[in-house]
């Protein structure tokens, strides 16, 4: 049993934020059509990734956030492990889906592998270090700058490495489609974390009430 409401609060909040997480690395692989520009289908999860991570720095400040990537980032290593080894053994004849296409679907790049890892982690970092930044000089006032504020920065840094290091870097696209294609996805993402703002305030609501029937 948890002590208190806020702990629970917190293992719900990090349950979301890690599934999403990971989801979102599994599915990252496949890339589709935005106008002139590709983009990973990776970021259907994101919006839930930028609502838990704003609630855990808004509740738990900068440890609870730092703590939470880190052991996220080492699960992403974990699954994809878990991967690469169940590509290596083969399937049975009577099996539904064969080795190719398991292998397909789950053999990603160790560029994009790497690269996935690394933006989590550096976009994550900068995202808590910029939220508390201004919430050190809003209070708790203006969530709305503190949430989009710390996105606009640390999705910039996100977009850019993880396509630099799993595509461009091997040569898979030129700079011209890089630079697109990383300014498509933030483009995108910035629109989903004003869109979702509405939520945080929702999220507010709900565990402040929640958090409030521990002092009944």
């Amino acid at each position: 049993m948890f002590q208190s409401r806020k702990e629970t609060v917190y293992v719900v909040l990090a349950g979301i934020f890690i599934t999403n997480a990971i989801v979102a690395e599994l599915i990252g692989g496949k890339l589709i059509d935005v106008g002139p520009a590709v983009m990973s289908i990776g970021i259907l999860p994101w919006p839930i990734v930028f609502v838990t991570t704003d609630l855990i720095n808004e509740y738990f400040g900068e440890k609870g956030v730092r703590r939470l990537s880190i052991i996220t980032a080492g699960l992403i290593a974990y699954t994809f492990l878990v991967l690469f080894l169940a590509m290596k053994i083969p399937s049975t004849d009577i099996s539904t889906v064969t080795t190719g296409q398991f292998n397909a679907v789950f053999g990603q790049s160790q560029l994009i592998i790497i690269g996935s890892i690394t933006a989590f982690l550096v976009s994550q970092l900068i995202d808590v270090s910029i939220f508390h930044f201004f919430k050190r000089r809003t209070g708790d006032k203006k969530i709305w700058l503190r949430s989009t504020g710390s996105t606009v920065i640390s999705q910039l840094f996100d977009s850019f490495i993880v396509l630099g290091i799993a595509f461009w870097l091997p040569g898979i696209i030129d700079s011209k489609t890089f630079l697109l294609s990383a300014m498509t996805g933030y483009s995108v993402k910035l629109a989903i974390a004003v869109l979702m703002t509405p939520m945080i305030y929702l999220g507010h609501n709900l565990i402040d009430k929640y958090i409030a029937k521990d002092g009944k």
